[in-house]
């Protein structure tokens, strides 16, 4: 994955976990958690990911990721995908072992990656496998559990 789309995929963690409400403090999170980034280059990157200030619910407001209807779309779209390729999915350590109907591997693996879960690090395509590598073996149960939940 390119530094751009971890640091991404991590501003999208944080504003998920804190209550963040300006470009700096999220700017300070991102380096407590090991990103350097200049101002610009995360207001760049909230740009293109359409985070939006929003209430937190204390009168406050906070960042918030909120898809836009076509992202929306595609998220059903991949969540089908999945629905007719996968046959069984199991766990071994950080490791999701994805079992699909023969030929579906790739789209599988595509429609993972563009499902941006969390945890992921990466995934390898075979004709009726998909292996997904997380980082922890507690994100390859969370993994593991999503795709459960979008196949039923």
């Amino acid at each position: 994955m390119r530094m751009k789309s971890k640091r991404q995929t991590e501003i999208l963690r944080l504003i998920a976990t804190y209550d963040i409400d300006t470009q700096e403090e999220l700017r300070s999170k991102l380096t407590e958690n090991g990103f350097t980034a200049t101002q610009a280059t995360v207001s760049r990157d909230m740009r293109e990911l359409k985070i939006v200030k929003g209430s937190a619910g204390n009168g406050r407001y906070k960042y918030i990721y909120q898809p836009v209807a076509s992202d929306v779309l595609l998220r059903n779209r991949f969540s089908t995908i999945l629905k007719e390729a996968v046959k069984s999915v199991d766990t071994a350590m950080n490791i999701v072992v994805v079992n699909v109907y023969t030929g579906m591997g790739s789209a599988a693996g595509a429609a993972i990656d563009s499902l941006r879960i969390t945890g992921v690090v990466g995934s390898v395509a075979g004709d009726d496998t998909l292996i997904i590598i997380t980082k922890t073996p507690e994100s390859a149960e969370a993994v593991q559990g999503y795709i459960q939940n979008t196949i039923k």
